[in-house]
C-alpha cells in the first residue's frame, strides 16, 4: 500500500490525518508557520514510510511524533519568544459577528495560555482536548505509559486552570 510508494493510499492517509495534525501543530506555533510544519510534517511521513514499522507504534502516533519533533526542532533554530498572532481563523462562515467575535477572543486567549505551559503539559492537552485522542493514543504517541498520561493530563489541567485564574484576576 502507502509503503510500496501507492499515491492513492498516501492520499487516503493525508485526508484522514491533516486537520488533526494541523491543529496539533496550530497550537503550538505561531498561525504563520502552522501551515508550513503540516507541509514539512506530510513530507517526512511521505520520505520515511519505509522506515515504519507497524508492529512497534500505530501510524497516527508515530506521525503525531514526526510533527512534534518539527514543533522542537523549529523553536530550536528560532528561540523566539514573541506573541502569538492574533489572527485566528473562523471555520464557522456564517456565524453571527458577536458570535465569530467571542469565539476569536477564546481561540487567541485559550492558544495563549497552552503556550505557556510546560512543552509536556501543551502536547497532552492539545492531544487530548483538541485533537480527541484517547490516553493510549497519546501514551502511542510520547512514548509513556497510560498512568503517566494521565499524571501528566492532571498536572497539566491544574496548571491551565491556574493560569486561566490568573490571567482573569488581571484582567
Amino acid at each position: 500500500m502507502s509503503q510500496a510508494g501507492d499515491s492513492q493510499a498516501f492520499a487516503q492517509i493525508y485526508d484522514a490525518l491533516v486537520k488533526p495534525i494541523y491543529r496539533y501543530i496550530y497550537y503550538r506555533v505561531e498561525e504563520s508557520i502552522a501551515e508550513d510544519l503540516t507541509e514539512e510534517t506530510f513530507l517526512k511521513i511521505w520520505q520515511n514510510l519505509g522506515k515504519y514499522k507497524k508492529e512497534s507504534t500505530p501510524f497516527a502516533s508515530w506521525a503525531f511524533r514526526i510533527a512534534h519533533n518539527l514543533v522542537v526542532d523549529y523553536y530550536r533554530k528560532n528561540q523566539t519568544t514573541d506573541e502569538i498572532n492574533e489572527e485566528v481563523p473562523d471555520t464557522k462562515e456564517h456565524s453571527a459577528p458577536d458570535i465569530q467575535t467571542n469565539l476569536k477572543l477564546t481561540q487567541v486567549r485559550l492558544r495563549r495560555i497552552i503556550r505557556k505551559l510546560p512543552d509536556n503539559y501543551q502536547q497532552i492537552i492539545i492531544l487530548k482536548y483538541i485533537n480527541d485522542l484517547d490516553n493510549q493514543q497519546i501514551a502511542e504517541s510520547i512514548g509513556k505509559t497510560e498512568g503517566a498520561v494521565r499524571i501528566l493530563q492532571f498536572r497539566a489541567l491544574e496548571q491551565l486552570r491556574g493560569l486561566l485564574t490568573k490571567e482573569k484576576e488581571d484582567l
